[in-house]
């Protein structure tokens, strides 16, 4: 467990005293974003420059493979061995780190074997720093200063050199870590300010396609040319090709390096030059990129006594809107899982969808915050179907990665279908794909057809039991997506899908539990070891994955009472030091696990029993524990903006326990107030009076002047705009929303 103490401490000082509350102002909020949140432990991050879901993520690189480094950058690490333009955030996977550049001079040649032979050079976090759309850093060993910038689908290098001999910039297409790896690259020479190029590599997304142009600022006098260890003239074809650029001047200089990409073809990565990049310097770059941050986190302004909450609450903000990122050129062309180039007609094609994490509540929050953007995402969705013949799982780069389980495109869609983000897609052909995908017969959805279930195997990370809980949570959207477009049959189909779940309970154990080959319960099982039958969780985390059902689960159990012992044994029913935990068991709390997914939602499930005052101590808890605007401030992989998505639903004091049904179940809130400017041009306030460190529990709420008898509010209450306020104090209201009538929309268990 890893407990940041002054963390929790600092985020538990704040409070209503006589003291003014400080208020945000736009020009203040890039301020509290730290982009080095999470580059520590388990998070995973990179700290570098990126434009609001850009294509582009220009970070440093330590050049080391490992887990720690499988964003290109971990706090610890001491060298850095080049900046590279693509990285990918939070995530368990090593791929990416494309278009490696690294400026040099003669006051170092050391190299080490452990980053390829390459030159690097040390450096301190005393000169290093980052803010959204920009970061620099001091490369002490050749004394040059470095700084990043961004635009949608480019990047900007500035580097200052000092008076020395042997200046130049090196770009390594053969550059590669952790899983990824060059299978094509190219360098061709335009004029002495100009390359074009690409970099075909094959790792965790099979075939990723990135084509350039750079643009000096100063000419370069001479060059080195390599195919593989062979030096050339003009231009370089050959799996490892680089470029040593020598700039002859001695004197102090600042030499730009403009770089944009496409996935499309060497003409896309022009367009987007031309668009984005020609005749604009660093400086007005970077400016474009903080007034697009400023415009985007703008969205949602808070009031608070504490500074270290805001920074938090901000740079969890930012971070859900570094993916999924913007993948078609400026002409409309990307690269398409069937391989070929294909074109995006009057929309935004989106890539890096890391749908197992962010159908839970970073798609949720899209659909408040980027309601445009979410259509475009959806459309993305569908020109995926339409060019592989189903629906992403965890889509990168135009590649289908087939990452973790489920098919969450789908609630995805059902969920912005029933908001009224896609009046302006065909329904049909969004049910079609939908449908699609939960008939195939790959990944083990043949027998989950079949039998209602999944059953053990001797495989490697099996997943067994997530598997059904998965798909049958799936299955209950496209029933909801069936029943409005007057399928009945489909819809009765799809319902009884969604019961499957229930096929997995024993009630010797009253868990969900394996099942064998011959339909009987597995023999051994202790419901906290850590088994291949669950994904990246135990038979305790898992339990509670039926969103769509809690009725369901309760019944299952016998009654209300039992379900609230259960629910309090998941937070107080720790590891004991013996007990092996995996590397994603982390941010724990008895058997909760925050730091990954399938936990998420399981503290705001005191609310489907009435006793909602449980749900705003633990998750609390758990924002106060888990999150800090620091380097090691996330408590697990943040996974492209779910982890950070979380937070900012809890802080704002409600979260969508079921992704799909537009329901947000109340929490406890963090800020005094928070105000969410919608793209409809209406607002919608949260308040909390009488909040502070001690008043934490929720005495009354009151939505648009009328006091709320639910223990949740709908999606249109949001988007209809208006004042939700929350009376707090600092002991339990037991009476509130303990009616039945109060409990969050669940769906009972169907005979």
């Amino acid at each position: 467990m890893r407990i940041y103490s002054g963390i929790i401490i600092s985020l538990l000082l704040w409070s209503c005293s006589n003291k003014q509350i400080a208020t945000n102002n736009d020009t203040s909020l890039l301020s509290y974003v730290n982009p080095f949140m999470g580059t520590d432990g388990p998070g995973n991050t990179y700290p570098g420059a990126q434009f609001p879901f850009g294509a582009v993520q220009l970070s440093p690189d330590h050049g080391l493979s490992g887990w720690d480094r499988i964003s290109g950058y971990s706090y610890p690490d001491t060298i850095i061995s080049g900046f590279s333009h693509m990285h990918l955030s939070g995530t368990g996977a090593g791929d990416l780190y494309d278009l490696l550049f690294m400026p040099i001079n003669n006051r170092s040649s050391r190299t080490i074997k452990e980053n390829g032979n390459r030159p690097f050079s040390v450096f301190s976090h005393s000169e290093e720093g980052a803010s959204p759309g920009y970061y620099w850093v001091m490369l002490q060993d050749f004394g040059i200063k470095a700084e990043m910038t961004a635009t949608t689908r480019g990047g900007v290098q500035r580097y200052h050199f000092p008076a020395d001999a042997g200046k130049a910039v090196i770009l390594d297409l053969g550059y590669a870590l952790n899983w990824d790896g060059p299978t094509d690259t190219y360098i061709k020479i335009i004029d002495n300010n100009t390359l074009i190029g690409y970099r075909l590599s094959s790792g965790w997304a099979a075939d990723q396609r990135v084509y350039f142009k750079a643009e000096f600022s100063i000419p370069f006098n001479t060059y080195q040319l390599f195919e593989e260890d062979n030096e050339v003239q003009s231009e370089a074809h050959a799996k490892h090709t680089k470029i040593k650029l020598n700039f002859d001047s001695n004197q102090e200089e600042v030499i730009e390096i403009k770089v944009s990409l496409a996935s499309s073809n060497l003409e896309g990565a022009k367009a987007n030059f031309a668009s984005e990049l020609a005749n604009k310097s660093f400086a007005e770059i970077k400016v474009e990129a903080e007034q697009a941050w400023m415009n985007e986190l703008s969205k949602i302004s808070i009031e608070s006594n504490d500074e270290e909450l805001k920074k938090t609450f901000y740079t969890t903000l930012y971070q859900t809107m570094l993916n999924p990122r913007v993948f078609s050129d400026v002409n409309g062309y990307y690269k398409a899982p069937n391989g070929k180039t294909e074109h995006a007609d009057n929309f935004t094609r989106y890539e890096l969808f890391s749908l197992w994490d962010t159908f839970r509540a970073a798609h949720p929050l899209y659909t408040i915050m980027h309601p445009n953007r979410v259509q475009d995402m959806v459309k993305s969705f569908m020109a995926h179907y339409h060019e592989s013949g189903l629906l992403p799982v965890w889509s990168l780069e135009g590649n289908e990665t087939n990452m973790m389980i489920g098919y969450h495109s789908v609630p995805v869609i059902v969920d912005a279908y029933f908001k009224g983000l896609l009046n302006d897609l065909n329904a049909e052909d969004l049910y079609t794909a939908c449908k699609a995908s939960a008939m195939q017969d790959a990944h083990r959805i043949d027998e989950y057809k079949a039998k209602g279930f999944v059953t053990a195997d001797e495989k490697h990370e099996n997943w067994s039991v997530s598997l059904t809980l998965e798909y049958a949570y799936d299955d209950w959207c496209i029933a909801q997506l069936a029943k409005d477009l007057d399928k009945q049959e489909d819809y009765q189909y799809f319902m009884k899908r969604s019961d499957n779940w229930a096929n997995h309970y024993d009630d010797e154990s009253s868990f969900l539990r394996t099942i064998e080959a011959d339909g009987t319960f597995i023999k051994h099982f202790i419901p906290k070891e850590y088994t291949h039958d669950y994904c990246e969780s135990n038979a305790w985390q898992y339990f509670w994955f039926v969103p769509h059902n809690i009725q369901g689960l309760i019944n299952k159990l016998g009654s209300s009472e039992r379900f609230e012992e259960k629910l309090d044994s998941m937070f107080s029913y720790y590891p004991q030091p013996d007990d092996k935990l995996p590397i994603f068991s982390t941010g724990i709390i008895g058997q909760y696990a925050h730091g990954n997914e399938p936990s998420h939602h399981v503290g705001y499930l005191y609310n489907f029993i009435g006793k909602p005052w449980k749900t705003q101590a633990i998750v609390r808890q758990i924002a106060e524990s888990q999150y800090s605007a620091t380097p090691d401030g996330h408590c697990g992989n943040e996974d492209c903006g779910q982890m950070s998505a979380w937070f900012v639903y809890s802080a704002l004091g409600f979260y969508p326990v079921n992704p799909a049904d537009g329901n947000y179940v109340i929490g406890s809130p963090l800020m005094n107030k928070a105000t969410i400017r919608l793209e409809n041009g209406k607002q919608f306030v949260v308040k909390a009076e009488n909040l502070s460190k001690d008043n934490i529990y929720i005495q009354e709420a009151i939505l648009n002047g009328k006091t709320l008898k639910k223990s949740y509010i709908r999606h249109q209450d949001i988007i209809n705009g208006g004042e939700l306020i929350f009376l707090m104090g600092s002991e339990p209201n037991i009476d509130l929303w303990t009616d039945t009538n109060a409990y969050p929309p669940s769906d009972e268990l169907k005979d």
